[in-house]
């Protein structure tokens, strides 16, 4: 589940093993890139860290970042 805090949305992703996340980080990548818009996020090994905030409107969350918030729980459960 997402949580908004600190100006920013966050979720973290744990996955079975290194490739699930990767897998997965590349679904976001992609789905992101159509967007323009590009998370803040980390990985190390199963596990994938995600912030999504707008930088052009202020480093805020904005309507963008819910878009694309939706799109990565899209692919979870797709």
């Amino acid at each position: 589940m997402w949580k908004e805090e600190n100006n920013k949305l966050y979720q973290k992703f744990t996955f079975r093993n290194f490739s699930e996340a990767f897998a997965f980080m590349t679904g976001v990548a992609i789905e992101a890139e159509k967007m323009d818009h590009h998370p803040l996020w980390t990985n190390v090994y199963n596990t994938v860290e995600i912030w999504l905030s707008t930088h052009d409107a202020g480093d805020i969350v904005t309507e963008k970042d819910r878009k694309l918030a939706d799109k990565i729980d899209t692919l979870l459960a797709g």
